[in-house]
């Protein structure tokens, strides 16, 4: 392609070629006539910021710039040039910054910073002379209250005197600092912490003053407790006596003194009357010369009483009423309530007594015994976190220190126990009153019978008298004379009726065990105790029960030992399910034998226990192969549609042995862990009623059967749905009978008829009682009869081994007869002889 060039030489425009020609042309045309203008005519096409140049072009001004120095294009502006910025080397020095300005720019110096001059700006480093302002001098308020001005190169802070700190919201404003909350005070323990503004002071606690040497107030104050007291600065009154406490002290009443009526003892204000011996006169309506005469003592001790003689008197008292017990006199001749009124006085009065007396003894142990057996022990001890014993020769007791403390005294605290063997001649023929659900039983069953006393009536007593709701319990272990067999041996106290006498009752105490002549009890309150034999458990049995438990144990032993030689010698049906079979009858076997030949050895308490621990498992075993074999019915029965008996038969194998006898052992052994001594009863060799102990066994059994009565169930309607699809001939509903008699028969051997144990409750009791027993007493007969005589297989194999039998006694009579006959004999012609045909 080709172009044409045109030169505007005049102008000094190089050659251009043709297609811009036109445009340049123009551009000639108005260069050309402005050059005829005057030269003030020039600026009128320059931009902003410059100037003209030979009244031809144009020049940006200082401080500006464009594309070229000089130039004469209408369209080219000027720009600032920012020198404060590369590659302009203005430097203004330390202190201070570079401002671009249109044109130009400044260096002005730092915020907080000022020229010495006082002038605002300058031009280069040379001139810098900017120096720090100190707000804190020309504001001195700049800081709110309890704040310091504290100026820094170019600002300043604000400082919090000591004590105080800034708010969060204004970091100007401080506020005091409360050390006493804040945990940052020093003071030591035996000061108080007083805050002030922007301070605070360790101040010594009421009752108590700065050591010797030690300042009341900074924080290195020291205080001790000032011991009123001593320095005679309490104001306790002349019939008390000045304890010191820690920062305090408390007026206690002198010993053999007590505080007047509505004073509390052991207050700043505590004021006491001298003690007098308490009160103790014969009940009324009773008419005794014994029981006068003993008072008429009494009474002679209480007239020639003295604080400082309570030891002798509580000594005499004590000779005083072992005398009286050993010969009670006329008292045995009093009607039966009026000897259980008088026991009721003279237990209530002792106690009211030796709790005064008490009060007036030093801290110490006392013990005394008597000829007819009365036994007394006492302690009294200062506040101690421990437990005390008590011990005498057929009783102990032992209680926490804390039960005797009385409420708001912080003195010596009283422990004591009496015990009166004679006191059982007044206490004959007492009636018990036990637990609501245990009355009901004794009133059906033992209605006349009256419970016998087996221990020492022993009465306790402590310095606090509000012990019918003890924080913690009281143990008490008793010695007694033997139980006779099938009693139940309770402990009891001594409640008082309305009439002013008393009976036994057993609320708030329970047995914790026993043993042939040792009792131990624990009470939640205390009064007088005793140790009882009541007749709970001496109901005769029903001789029709036991025969038909004999007889039918007897026949499920002997169908149980066939079974087992059935299963473990019949080859062809050995598989997982015979193993089954197999073990629910040995433990079946074992159990029922056991029960019959060790359930009533009573004679000896541990080889009663071990019967008892062993009955527990075997029972516990059969009833887990129970499960077991409900669990492997179950697992076939719904594969009946699909053959797949491999699986059910590999986890049966992996999990029968381990649950069958694992589990029941591991439940025996944590109850024998717990309670050992609940294993074995009075009359039986089987666990205890006690305490719930029996639900070791009941617990497990009827979480088995209804399970196992879901599995039947389920099984049954599994058979339902299978034999409703089948063909409806004779052969067919035969199967189908043979099927549900071995499905119901399936109930009594999965042990779900355990139930009606629990049914021999109200009108129908001895009637489920007949059932329970006829048909729990013969699973063993049951087992047999599905699993061995129904079963075609083993009726199979019966057969076999009979042929076999019959053939082996045939032979042997013929070998007999041989014998007899000699090697010269011929056989008579009617004679033949098995496998031998008659020739003609």
């Amino acid at each position: 392609m080709h172009h044409l060039y045109v030169s505007f030489p005049t102008l000094g425009f190089p050659l251009i070629p043709f297609p811009f020609s036109v445009a340049a042309f123009c551009v000639w045309l108005t260069l050309l006539g402005a050059e005829t203008q005057d030269s003030r005519d020039c600026a009128r096409w320059c931009p902003e910021n410059s100037s003209c140049v030979n009244a031809t072009a144009c020049r940006c001004n200082p401080g500006f710039s464009s594309s070229s120095e000089i130039f004469t294009s209408p369209t080219e502006i000027c720009d600032d040039i920012n020198e404060c910025v590369p590659p302009s080397k203005v430097s203004c020095g330390k202190s201070s910054d570079c401002k671009n300005t249109e044109g130009s720019y400044d260096c002005v110096c730092n915020p907080g910073y000022e020229l010495v001059s006082g002038a605002k700006t300058f031009k280069n480093e040379s001139e810098n002379t900017c120096q720090d302002v100190d707000e804190c001098q020309q504001n001195p308020r700049l800081c709110k209250s309890y704040g310091t001005c504290v100026n820094t190169l170019g600002s300043f802070t604000c400082q919090c005197l000591p004590g105080f700190k800034f708010k969060p919201e204004d970091p100007k404003l401080c506020t005091d600092v409360n050390e006493c909350t804040s945990g940052q005070n020093p003071c030591h323990s035996s000061t108080h912490c007083l805050n002030n503004v922007g301070s605070y002071q360790c101040r010594c606690r009421p009752g108590w003053q700065p050591i010797p040497g030690s300042p009341n107030g900074p924080n290195n104050t020291i205080c001790e407790d000032v011991d009123e007291c001593s320095s005679g600065l309490h104001q306790c009154d002349s019939s008390t006596i000045c304890f010191n406490t820690v920062g305090s002290y408390t007026c206690r009443c002198r010993p053999g003194w007590e505080p007047k009526h509505g004073i509390p003892n052991n207050q700043k204000d505590t004021v006491c009357k001298d003690m007098h011996f308490p009160t103790w006169t014969p009940p009324p309506g009773v008419h005794s010369q014994t029981l006068s005469q003993f008072f008429n003592k009494v009474q002679d001790l209480g007239r020639d009483f003295k604080t400082s003689s309570a030891k002798v008197t509580i000594q005499s008292i004590l000779k005083e009423l072992d005398e009286l017990l050993e010969a009670p006199g006329d008292l045995e001749t009093l009607p039966r309530f009026q000897q259980h009124c008088v026991a009721t006085h003279l237990l209530d009065g002792l106690e009211d007594v030796f709790r005064g007396l008490s009060k007036n003894l030093s801290i110490g142990l006392l013990n005394f015994s008597y000829p007819a057996g009365t036994e007394f022990s006492l302690e009294v001890q200062k506040q101690v976190d421990r437990n005390v014993t008590l011990r005498q020769n057929q009783a102990t007791m032992q209680l926490h220190w804390n039960l005797a403390q009385k409420s708001g005294d912080p003195g010596p605290s009283v422990v004591g126990l009496v015990s009166l063997p004679g006191m059982g001649k007044l206490l004959a023929e007492v009636p018990l009153v036990s637990e609501p659900e245990n009355q009901v039983v004794r009133n059906e069953t033992h209605q006349g019978l009256l419970p016998i006393l087996l221990s020492d009536v022993i009465s306790a007593f402590l310095s606090n008298n509000d012990t019918q709701n003890l924080s913690s319990p009281v143990t008490f272990t008793f010695s007694h004379r033997s139980v006779i067999p099938r009693q139940k041996v309770l402990c009891v106290f001594w409640e008082h009726g309305q009439n002013g006498c008393g009976h036994w009752a057993t609320t708030g105490c329970s047995t914790m065990g026993t043993r042939d002549t040792s009792t131990i009890c624990r009470c939640t309150h205390l009064s007088s105790f005793a140790v009882l034999m009541a007749p709970y458990d001496v109901q005769e049995e029903d001789p029709v029960l036991t025969i038909i438990t004999y007889v039918g144990l007897s026949l499920s032993l002997l169908c149980l030992l066939l079974a087992a030689l059935t299963f473990l010698l019949c080859k062809a049906i050995q598989n997982t399910s015979t193993s089954l079979h197999l073990q629910l009858s040995l433990c079946l076997f074992v159990a029922h034998l056991l029960f019959l030949v060790g359930i009533d050895q009573t004679e000896s308490k541990v080889l009663c226990a071990i019967i008892a621990g062993a009955l527990h498992y075997l029972y516990l075993a059969a009833f887990t192969w129970m499960l077991l074999e409900g669990l492997h019915l179950f697992l076939t029965a719904r594969n009946l549609t699909v053959v797949n008996y491999s699986s059910i038969n590999r986890l049966m194998k992996w999990i029968m042995f381990p649950v069958g006898y694992g589990v029941p052992a591991v439940t025996v052994a944590i109850s024998a862990a717990s309670r050992p001594h609940l294993y074995g009863t009075a009359d039986r060799c089987w666990l205890h009623l006690d305490q719930g102990f029996i639900w070791g066994f009941l617990g497990p059994v009827c979480a088995i059967f209804s399970v196992n009565l879901v599995f039947f169930i389920l099984v049954f309607w599994i058979l339902k749905r299978k034999l409703s699809s089948l063909n409806s001939d004779v052969s067919t509903i035969q199967n189908t009978r043979m099927l549900a008699f071995k499905a119901t028969a399936q109930l009594f051997i999965l042990g779900c008829t355990w139930c009606l144990g629990f049914l021999q409750v109200g009108p129908a009791a001895q009637v489920m009682a007949y059932l329970f027993t006829i048909i729990n007493s013969l699973q063993g007969f049951f087992i047999f009869l599905v699993y061995c005589i129904l079963s075609q297989q083993v009726q199979k194999q019966y057969q076999k081994w009979f042929r076999e039998i019959v053939k082996s006694k045939s032979e042997s009579e013929t070998y007999t007869l041989s014998s007899k006959m000699g090697p010269d004999s011929k056989p008579s012609e009617g004679d033949v002889f098995p496998g031998q045909m008659k020739r003609k």
